[in-house]
């Protein structure tokens, strides 16, 4: 794995390795000034049935690119270990789908809204129901809209959501290095180990995978960054600090990256749909990734062909206030 600061502009002026500076471990609860203040994410707006949800209201130009800048960003390990510290612990499929998703962060407020007022559909309803609406988003935001509280994060989060998509365009490898450091606190500490739903397998140094138990199915993990990275106290019970939503059937949305999502730890590589994820700050504009099923041509105002409905979250335990409160909606057996 290379060095985390590799690639990094920006180096502490006291001139100490990342080792040095990340806090010690921590007992818990740790100190908040140690971690950054996580986000409140907003509670999903409900919609009267077959009303508009103000997705479409001011449909946005797809063709145009967030404004990045000239210049590529650079982040010191300690903003990176923050920044993903949210989704570190997501399975290896999902995240790169939210990695590759965050660099087209314009698009994720409206693909939330959609994701909410059809979150009633059937797995298969809803993969056809974006054929047939055209949506215009990068197949990376189609590929979320089976994982409603994954969106609302994201959405409810805009600039968290951005800092992501331009740290991964400016230097992946630093951000997944930043996910393998994230994780492998996290089991070090007892918190991140296989069970009913993912499957942990530790490959070596940086190389920590977390898959479905069930290929066909993914649960979306809701956590405290501030419990799962910090060391336990005496007699608290490690294995309730990460819960799962509903699962998801993920089968009927190959066509959008979900036949093959991974990555390669070692050699800093997204996989999505097979196939390297190569897009970076120099070639943003122009790269194209390989999806199977070609992008549909970008609409300046879409035409709803399907019932919108409110969206109600489904019920789950409670977490006894140990982890992030989230959302999931659909796919669902």
């Amino acid at each position: 794995m290379k060095p985390r600061n590799a690639g990094l502009g920006i180096i502490l002026a006291v001139g100490m390795g990342w080792a040095q500076n990340y806090p010690p471990p921590q007992s818990y609860p740790p100190p908040q000034q140690q971690y950054p203040q996580q986000q409140q994410y907003p509670q999903a707006q409900q919609y009267p049935q077959g009303q508009d949800p103000g997705y479409g209201q001011q449909p946005p130009y797809y063709g145009q690119q967030p404004d990045y800048g000239q210049q590529a960003p650079a982040y010191a390990p300690q903003q990176l270990d923050a920044m993903v510290g949210r989704v570190a612990l997501y399975p290896d499929p999902l995240l790169a789908q939210v990695l590759t998703a965050s660099t087209f962060s314009n698009q994720i407020p409206e693909a939330d809204g959609w994701a909410r007022a059809h979150a009633y559909l059937s797995p298969d309803r809803m993969a056809r129901a974006i054929q047939d609406d055209g949506l215009p988003w990068d197949p990376s935001v189609i590929a979320l809209l089976p994982f409603p509280s994954v969106l609302d994060m994201m959405a409810g989060d805009m600039g968290w959501t951005q800092e992501l998509g331009n740290a991964v365009l400016a230097n992946r490898g630093a951000v997944m290095d930043a996910v393998q450091h994230q994780r492998s606190i996290a089991m070090n500490y007892g918190y991140l180990q296989s069970n009913a739903q993912v499957r942990v397998v530790n490959a070596g140094p940086g190389d920590i995978e977390i898959y479905p138990v069930d290929p066909g199915y993914v649960y979306v993990p809701y956590y405290n960054p501030y419990v799962v990275y910090s060391r336990p106290r005496s007699g608290f019970f490690v294995g309730g600090a990460i819960t799962f939503g509903p699962r998801v059937v993920i089968g009927g949305f190959s066509p959008w990256g979900w036949g093959r999502s991974s990555f390669g730890w070692r050699e800093h590589r997204i996989i999505v749909n097979n196939r390297p994820w190569e897009r970076t700050w120099v070639n943003r504009g122009s790269y194209a990734h390989s999806y199977a099923t070609p992008r549909a041509p970008a609409y300046d105002h879409r035409v709803e062909r399907h019932e919108l409905r409110e969206y109600r979250a489904p019920q789950r335990h409670e977490d006894r206030g140990r982890g992030e409160r989230g959302r999931e909606g659909r796919g669902r057996n």
